[in-house]
């Protein structure tokens, strides 16, 4: 079993920041990538940043110049510092991997329970 537990959503005003955090646990032998996913209300689940083993890091348009995706190999976090918030960065924010859970095995995306993103005055 994988379980991606997240953490660091909450409230926050304009022009403000935080950060997020994202743990894979569980039978994992190898995280090709992990990542950050957001949805609005009534609208799909874009790709906020996305980082690789390797290091190579994808953001999506509406975040480029003020989020920073980050990652810990060795404990399998990715973390997300989002600065400069927008109200329309309102979202839910959910984690991603795409791993192995054996030498033999297929890769796997997971996908975390979501944590919510209000940026508000």
């Amino acid at each position: 079993q994988v379980q991606l537990v997240e953490s660091g959503g909450g409230l926050v005003q304009p022009g403000g920041s935080l950060r997020l955090s994202c743990a894979a646990s569980g039978s994992i032998f190898n995280i090709y990538s992990m990542g950050w996913y957001h949805q609005a209300p009534g609208k799909q689940r874009d790709l906020v940043a996305r980082i690789t083993s390797g290091g190579v890091i994808n953001y999506g348009d509406s975040v480029k110049g003020r989020f920073t995706v980050s990652r810990d190999n060795a404990n399998n976090t990715v973390y997300l510092q989002m600065n400069s918030l927008k109200p329309e960065d309102t979202a839910v924010y959910y984690c991603n991997a795409n791993l192995q859970r054996s030498a033999w095995s297929s890769r796997v995306i997971y996908w975390g329970q979501g944590t919510q993103v209000t940026v508000s005055s």
